[in-house]
């Protein structure tokens, strides 16, 4: 069974996830929002394993549900599932902590499939969005790095972005951030290394507080720049 909170407040798209979940007997939504107010309130009183959110809410943005959704349960999948494919919305919610990033001209087969990757730990990402986010990188990393002449893992790890130069991350802490960089949940990674849940979660936290970062994208992402996966 996977638990699904819908934030979305178009009932068009209400209908059409709903006919999407009724096609999958395995789906069932704890919660319907319909707005940010609502969703808040379900992200800390409901038990789920997947939010699908719309950004485009009409009392705030869904960004800051998926905030509010990565400190309350940071174990459950995020997909954002929206008509907005623009660079800045696109950057800022995969940066707030969402897991997989859909829009919704994309048909039932697509999402299913996107639900069923992120349950299996991967990112899914529709085709039109990588381009926006290779940009974002490509711009961030042209702001903080010289021009490479070779490989940009050849350059020293004191080279790098806005996040610690040195961050000192322990053994354990190390495999913990390589799993997750290949797609592990921290859940998986647990069972991987033989560590309970809590200890896997408390080891990530430290490497974020000590890459100066908030979500497991931003994580990898400043690790790879500073050559430590």
């Amino acid at each position: 069974m996977v638990r699904l909170l819908v934030v979305e407040d178009d009932p068009y798209w209400q209908q059409a996830i709903q006919a999407i979940v009724n096609g999958q007997p395995e789906y069932h939504v704890v919660s319907w929002c319909a707005n940010l107010r609502q969703a808040l309130h379900s992200i800390q009183t409901e038990s789920y394993d997947l939010m699908i959110v719309d950004l485009g809410l009409p009392d705030g943005s869904g960004i800051e549900a998926i905030r509010a959704a990565r400190q309350c349960q940071p174990e459950a999948d995020i997909l954002v599932a929206t008509v907005f494919a623009d660079e800045g919305n696109v950057v800022a919610a995969i940066f707030a902590g969402a897991t997989g990033y859909l829009l919704k001209e994309s048909t039932p087969a697509q999402w299913s499939a996107a639900i069923d990757d992120l349950r299996a730990g991967h990112s899914p990402i529709d085709p039109k969005i990588a381009r926006h986010i290779l940009g974002a990188v490509q711009q961030r990393g042209s702001a903080t790095l010289p021009a490479p002449k070779g490989d940009i893992r050849s350059l020293p790890p004191s080279i790098g972005t806005g996040g610690s130069q040195d961050p000192k991350l322990s053994p354990r802490e190390m495999e913990v951030l390589q799993l997750v960089a290949k797609g592990f949940t921290l859940v998986e990674v647990a069972r991987f290394l033989s560590l309970s849940p809590h200890t896997t979660r408390s080891h990530a936290k430290a490497i974020y507080r000590k890459l100066e970062v908030s979500t497991r994208g931003e994580a990898v992402f400043e690790a790879s720049l500073l050559g430590l996966i």
